[in-house]
């Protein structure tokens, strides 16, 4: 039995493993940046309240905000996602390994 030949794909393989590290690398730092802005915000937020300069509706965000998380768009995302990543098999397939490894080197 002749295995195929898949020296057409190597290339794709290559490519989307090395931008799925990229990515995925990228976005590790961007969120990591992200948590500490947000909590910082939200430590600065705590103080101003506690010393009485501002005060915060908390049960009027969450009901604000909550319906937002609750969208069609946003539980399809996911889907759209991985639909998009999976078009070119072997670059989706090289890009989503790569992608974990950068999320996790990052």
């Amino acid at each position: 039995m002749e295995l195929p030949d898949l020296s057409p794909y190597l290339g794709q393989v290559t490519f989307g493993g090395l931008a799925g590290y990229a990515v995925g690398y990228a976005l590790k730092k961007v969120g990591r940046l992200l948590a500490v802005a947000l909590g910082l915000l939200f430590v600065a937020v705590q103080l101003l309240a506690q010393a009485g300069y501002i005060q915060v509706d908390w049960t009027r965000i969450q009901r604000d905000v909550e319906p937002l998380l609750r969208q069609p768009g946003l539980q399809s995302l996911w889907e759209r996602l991985l639909t998009t990543l999976t078009y070119n098999l072997p670059f989706g397939a090289s890009f989503v390994g790569g992608l974990i490894l950068g999320l996790r080197a990052g």
